[in-house]
């Protein structure tokens, strides 16, 4: 029952991570109204370098598609991670109305990387 609950929840993990990655590359979600002005500011910051947002993209979109298959799911929560940092303390700090979601999404990535403990071992030593 736990593995049917962690694949359902890597499932939709995975697939929010695929479509705000393809969202970085073809702009389909509209951009909402009220985002504060720091968010802005960072955003237009992050989009002077011409290839961290593409590079963010590929990254959400790979680690999302590695996290739904069971074999490969520890592969995609290392390389969502960071991803996954930056999210939380880009909410922490900046925008706090994203932050019950950004705080959701890292407690599936934590159970996921919980999960596959086991797996990690041999990069810590």
């Amino acid at each position: 029952m736990k593995n049917k609950i962690l694949f359902v929840f890597s499932l939709l993990f995975g697939l929010m991570f695929i479509n705000a990655g393809l969202n970085k590359f073809f702009n389909y979600l509209p951009v909402p109204d009220n985002i504060p002005p720091n968010m802005i500011k960072l955003m237009g910051a992050m989009m002077e370098f011409g290839w961290l947002m593409p590079l963010v993209g590929f990254v959400e979109v790979l680690g999302g598609i590695l996290v739904i298959f069971p074999k490969t799911r520890a592969l995609g929560a290392i390389i969502i991670l960071p991803v996954m940092v930056g999210i939380l303390l880009t909410h922490i700090v900046n925008d706090r109305t994203g932050l019950p979601m950004a705080a959701a999404l890292a407690v599936v990535l934590a159970w996921i990387l919980y999960e596959n403990r086991k797996k990690y071992y041999p990069l810590i030593g």
